[in-house]
């Protein structure tokens, strides 16, 4: 199973459309699912990677009330034999990988996705996956936008993150 991983989209701030670059991508990596880990702003981009591939998420600070009853601030999805915690990380206190990690604290999980910092992350902390796959729309202070993909196959995950300077593609 592929899933892509996505967070900190800010639509239609940063654009009426998701990139080129992430849609070309997501498809050539023939994503089955994609989850996004908050701040997407608008309902309306559910639709736009629902084209891609079926769409899960988590809202963030910046989402409105309705995507906060639709998907809710946190959740595990257990799928493919592995459970996955999933989180934006909002918050005042620790840094935004701390609060994540702590949002788990207890829990078995093996994957923890986290958004909110816009910075890409991904790292085994003990045998558990913790990713942040950066935004697609808004690098900030990082070189390149990015996203990830998170790819499961006999109960193993293996993520990885994706770079892109330009926001158009050739599709």
């Amino acid at each position: 199973m592929k899933i892509g991983l996505v967070s900190d989209t800010h639509l239609p701030h940063f654009g009426k459309d998701l990139p080129a670059v992430l849609k070309q991508g997501l498809i050539a990596q023939r994503v089955e699912l994609i989850l996004h880990l908050g701040d997407f702003t608008s309902l309306a981009v559910a639709d736009l990677f629902r084209r891609i591939a079926p769409f899960d998420a988590v809202a963030g600070n910046n989402d409105p009330d309705e995507i906060c009853r639709s998907f809710g601030r946190r959740k595990i999805l257990a799928m493919a034999g592995l459970r996955i915690g999933m989180i934006h990380g909002d918050g005042t206190r620790k840094t935004t990988l701390q609060r994540a990690l702590d949002a788990f604290a207890g829990e078995t999980v093996d994957v923890i996705l986290f958004g909110h910092s816009h910075s890409p992350y991904c790292k085994l902390h003990g045998d558990v996956w913790v990713i942040n796959p950066g935004s697609p729309t808004d690098k900030r202070r990082n070189r390149s936008y990015s996203y990830a993909v998170l790819k499961i196959l006999n109960g193993r995950a293996t993520p990885t993150l994706h770079y892109y300077s330009e926001k158009r593609a050739d599709l």
